[in-house]
């Protein structure tokens, strides 16, 4: 049976119905467009999974705090900062099936705003001597694009390996559910060893929930992103270079040749998904994933039970059984 994020997020409603209004006064500005473009985009915030993993790891190893909740706003506000840049980056008009802040309010005031969030984060940090919390997050900032500059490199020759994905997706997007789940723990004060042992805990599941989006690529369920769209990217995801590895290399040579130079063309993409199913790739990135949820479920089952170790329990299973 599956669980519902209202479920999960039970033991944490309170404080996450808390967090929301503290995110927006986080959020202020004594400048009026920019306290419009931030109402914009609290409204449009999505499932709010990143703020729960903190206030569930937190929950799991000691008394959530106020530090819980600046931890928690920390890495919406860096995140989003980044997202909006993103964005421009990639000439973006939609985010979530809305409009992007760029489309509305065009490039040079995204950049603006973004820059904005992350100076909010920073000072709110250092305002209350978070330093531990801010070395966490800005470690995550720094691979997150880091991860996104060698993805866009390796993109250009498509000679990407398996073990350099797992770096890219570990840098690009594990690496900020492993910042989460260290905050978590740091803000309560954990010790070290919980510290250290959360933040593998979520990196494993950041790798797991990227593994999910690449499976979302090949499939018939409409997630809000098209179908084929990685493809038409030239991203390598899991399922493609495992099918690439097994080929043959006549037929290695034609499925990158397709990418390379017809990914616009829609017969093209449906042909290399194709040749993905059957070669199998859908499962072994499938096998994949459940090997990464087992290693993040064994090092939870180190932790003592509370009602907040059973919820973040559920949200890892939640992860990987999303439909979009």
């Amino acid at each position: 049976m599956k669980t519902d994020i209202k479920t999960i997020r039970q033991p944490i409603d309170h404080e996450m119905t808390e967090f929301e209004e503290k995110f927006k006064d986080y959020m202020k500005s004594k400048i009026w467009l920019v306290n419009k473009i931030m109402t914009y985009i609290v409204d449009r915030k999505g499932k709010q999974m990143r703020p729960m993993f903190v206030f569930l790891t937190a929950g799991t190893c000691g008394q959530i705090s106020e530090a819980t909740y600046r931890g928690a706003a920390l890495i919406e506000l860096l995140h989003t900062a980044t997202l909006l840049h993103d964005d421009v980056v990639d000439d973006s008009n939609y985010r979530r099936s809305f409009f992007s802040v760029n489309a509305i309010w065009k490039n040079k005031i995204a950049v603006l705003a973004g820059d904005y969030l992350l100076s909010k984060g920073l000072l709110l940090s250092i305002d209350h001597d978070d330093f531990a919390l801010l070395k966490i997050v800005s470690k995550a900032v720094r691979e997150m694009s880091e991860g996104e500059i060698l993805q866009l490199e390796k993109a250009r020759t498509l000679d990407i390996t398996e073990e350099i994905y797992f770096e890219v997706i570990r840098m690009k997007t594990a690496t900020l559910i492993e910042a989460c789940c260290a905050v978590g723990a740091s803000s309560v004060g954990a010790n070290p060893d919980y510290v250290s042992k959360m933040a593998v805990f979520g990196e494993k599941i950041g790798i797991a929930f990227q593994i999910k989006d690449d499976l979302f690529d090949y499939g018939e369920v409409e997630i809000g992103k098209p179908r084929g769209i990685d493809i038409k990217e030239k991203k390598m995801t899991l399922p493609l270079i495992h099918a690439l590895n097994k080929s043959d290399k006549t037929s290695k040579n034609k499925i990158i040749n397709l990418i390379k130079n017809e990914s616009d063309n829609p017969k093209k993409v449906a042909e290399v998904i194709d040749f993905v199913k059957k070669s199998d790739g859908l499962n072994y990135a499938i096998k994949k994933m459940e090997e990464f949820i087992v290693e993040a479920d064994t090092i939870l089952a180190t932790f003592p039970e509370s009602s907040f170790k059973t919820s973040l329990q559920q949200l890892v299973r939640y992860t990987i059984e999303r439909s979009r």
